[in-house]
């Protein structure tokens, strides 16, 4: 089974190193849950739905108390460019919810985006070993709508045209709304004029280029950001092409 990227931030590990990972005890007012734990729940909701994984991979930062994981999920027979994603994030260290987010894995380029925001962020309160398995599959739900969601979204950044100036406007903005640091303002330059995969020169100088050269910058970021950071970049690049959520 393939690795799907997890981009800086976190080592690559196995399950059974993940299974392996120290939770510590709880407290009054504190309930962490294992890595291990999150996994399976999330797994067990997908089967229940009917969806099948076919990629994945685990990664841990801080010795083993963050967590990072990533699941590519089937959903149906049509070819498309892009495949569906879950993250699942974790700690057991105070600093983050357990989360579950949804997106897209762009295939020709192992580029990765997630979708509007997280659609699962609970808390290492005193109940969340009950309320995770309803809260799971509320979110998994939340994927038949993400696929076409995304074909219409994907539609619409290949179809609208841009110049060099418009583009060059756009990374000024992304770097003020924090989608890209600055430092990174020549390789997301470079990677627009010279796409590294000729998969985004079929288009010509659309938004759908724009957008993965953006997300080839991110290869170089902490994945633990990319879906604040997606969010922030749709809310850019939707309204140029006009695209706009069903309600």
């Amino acid at each position: 089974m393939a690795n799907l990227l997890l981009h800086q931030g976190s080592s690559f590990v196995g399950r059974e190193e993940l299974c392996n990972v120290f939770t510590p005890p709880p407290t009054h007012s504190w309930q962490p849950i294992s890595h291990e734990h999150l996994l399976s729940t999330v797994e067990q909701q997908l089967r229940r739905l009917n969806y099948h994984v076919t990629a994945e991979s685990h990664g841990l930062s801080k010795n083993g108390s963050r967590y990072f994981g990533l699941l590519e999920v089937e959903m149906d027979s049509r070819e498309r460019d892009f495949t569906t994603v879950v993250g699942l994030r974790n700690s057991n260290d105070k600093t983050i919810p357990a989360g579950l987010c949804l997106g897209s894995h762009v295939l020709v380029c192992d580029n990765l985006c997630f979708s509007g925001q997280v659609a699962l962020s609970r808390k290492h309160t005193r109940f969340i070993m009950r309320d995770l398995p309803r809260l799971v599959r509320s979110a998994i739900h939340a994927l038949e709508g993400l696929r076409e969601r995304d074909d219409g979204r994907i539609a619409a950044y290949k179809q609208r045209r841009i110049n060099h100036k418009t583009a060059h406007d756009l990374a000024v903005q992304a770097i003020d709304q924090r989608i890209i640091p600055v430092t990174k303002l020549p390789m997301l330059l470079s990677e627009w004029r010279q796409p590294a995969h000729d998969a985004f020169l079929e288009d010509g100088q659309s938004i759908w280029r724009f957008q993965n050269a953006i997300t080839e910058v991110w290869k170089d970021s902490n994945l633990n950001t990319i879906p604040r950071r997606s969010e922030k970049l749709h809310q850019l690049l939707d309204p140029v092409c006009r695209f706009q959520l069903a309600v």
